[in-house]
């Protein structure tokens, strides 16, 4: 089934959870912050959440860093 990620189509599995996504693509969960179809989902809701098609998924990488 195809889904959006950040904007670009992607095919992917039926019946993959939001964290399965996130093993697909070798993310760091704790690193991360998902929006699927312009909401914000709660790390605790991943495993819940089944993608369906035409799903629009936001991912933001959280970066560390600043001034010395």
């Amino acid at each position: 089934m195809q889904i959006q990620i950040n904007g670009e189509p992607r095919e992917v599995e039926q019946n993959l959870s939001l964290a399965n996504l996130v093993e697909v693509l070798n993310l760091k969960a704790e690193q991360i912050a998902i929006e699927l179809n312009q909401k914000v989902v709660r790390r605790a809701q991943w495993n819940e959440i089944l993608l369906q098609a035409s799903d629009q998924i936001e991912i933001v990488h959280f970066v560390g860093g600043g001034c010395e």
